[in-house]
């Protein structure tokens, strides 16, 4: 006999128009039904409108949701909740865990956003009269920012910022030239100037700061209304006073690797201190760190437990700072959510977060807690650390973030390790190993 459409099962992400930092992975017999409940939602702005990301159909829908939520408990905003951390790569990791698995039957549909892209060209080219080879842009390009834009351009929040720097010895500012070279805007309303170059400005003589410097990355999406062209903005104290002006020098995009922001960077800046763009993390860091600065950024949590970032923390050139940073704003001024934490290699003292390291022999760790793979390696989650193991054992990023690496601990391997339970892949872990004396 066959099967009616109820009959069916099927897996889906579904993500809200305004709340691109996040998706939910869900499961239903009806797709068509589904879609038009979460529309239908009450107490929901009309524009922010939900739309399928993927879909598919399995055998058995239950068991793959568990098998997803299992895979991917780190991406989740909600333990309780079946709502994940969203951006390009994680999608890519969703579906490629989704169809492989053992369960799966077919792909229904993959969202294409070349409909979306080209209004959102549209909406530019009509904003500025100059022409693309005028902006040192072309129409690959644009649309390649325009699909990205919504995964990278959040703004970092004032409070956020304050909250960390304000953890730091004020004396790590004292004559230092502070760069911000990430979109940094600077305008006489506060709402259109980043909250990076808001603190510095209104904190430059407290820090005792020698200059700033701040640049405006040329976007297409014109998030702090300065205009189509890349500046960059310079302030410092003088026997005269205030000495601030822009500068917009020809061919100058504002991005963080154009030869002129890495020539401020090598030899000018003393501290770098920004949000870069999140799909770019791997080269921004690769510049940073290789540029001998000190910094303290914002960048994806999820960063460390994959193999491109793991032997920055192994050989310490970078380690956390003080807080997570959960909560930025989109250009529309909504709030939205996305895994953030900030990264510094100036030294940390004192972190708070170390209450939530759990160090204890092993044999008192709670079973729940500890678990050996196929390989014998042990796991441990939850924040529990034993005190008495000799080998190499699995840990998430929450441990790292907390400080484990500053409390007699190392991290023994320079990529991701991804371990197996009975044949079964798990979510990606770091290996560390007590340090003997």
């Amino acid at each position: 006999m066959k099967k009616t459409e109820n009959e069916k099962q099927y897996i889906y992400i579904v993500q809200a128009l305004l709340e691109p930092s996040k998706c939910k992975i869900g499961i239903t017999k009806n797709l068509e039904k589904r879609l038009k409940s979460y529309n239908n939602m009450t107490g929901k702005s009309q524009e922010n409108t939900y739309e399928y990301l993927y879909t598919c159909e399995v055998k058995d829908m239950k068991e793959v949701e568990k098998d997803i939520k299992d895979e991917f408990l780190i991406f989740r905003e909600d333990k309780k909740k079946e709502i994940y951390f969203h951006n390009p790569d994680l999608f890519k990791k969703y579906v490629g865990f989704i169809k492989s698995h053992k369960l799966f039957v077919e792909e229904i549909f993959i969202k294409k956003e070349v409909k979306r892209e080209i209004e959102k060209i549209t909406q530019i080219v009509k904003r500025t009269a100059q022409t693309l080879k005028e902006r040192g842009m072309t129409y690959k390009s644009i649309m390649q920012k325009a699909k990205n834009v919504d995964d990278d351009e959040f703004y970092t929040r004032y409070e956020d910022v304050e909250k960390e720097l304000s953890m730091y010895d004020k004396n790590i500012w004292k004559d230092k030239v502070v760069f911000c070279n990430c979109d940094d805007a600077v305008d006489t309303e506060e709402h259109n100037t980043s909250a990076f170059a808001s603190y510095f400005l209104l904190n430059f003589k407290e820090l005792d700061l020698k200059k700033l410097i701040c640049t405006h990355y040329a976007n297409p999406v014109d998030l702090f209304n300065q205009g189509p062209k890349g500046y960059i903005y310079t302030r410092e104290f003088t026997r005269y006073g205030f000495k601030e002006h822009k500068d917009y020098p020809k061919g100058y995009n504002g991005s963080f690797d154009h030869p002129l922001s890495l020539k401020i960077l090598n030899e000018e800046a003393d501290i770098v201190c920004t949000n870069p763009p999140f799909s770019r993390c791997r080269d921004y860091w690769k510049l940073l760190i290789e540029s001998g600065k000190n910094f303290i950024i914002i960048s994806n949590s999820a960063n460390m437990l994959t193999t491109a970032y793991i032997p920055y923390f192994k050989e310490n050139k970078i380690w956390p700072g003080y807080n997570e940073v959960y909560w930025y704003l989109t250009p529309k001024k909504a709030l939205t959510r996305s895994a953030g934490f900030w990264f510094t290699n100036f030294p940390i003292s004192d972190r708070p977060k170390y209450k939530n390291l759990k160090i204890m022999p092993l044999k008192k760790i709670p079973e729940n807690y500890k678990k050996y793979d196929d390989s014998k390696t042990l796991l441990v989650d939850e924040g529990y650390i034993p005190s008495n193991y000799k080998k190499p054992f699995g840990v998430s990023s929450a441990p790292i973030l907390n400080g484990i690496l500053e409390k007699g601990y190392k991290i023994v391997q320079e990529k991701q390790y991804v371990p197996y339970i009975k044949g079964k892949k798990k979510f990606g872990r770091m290996l560390i190993q007590k340090i003997e004396n």
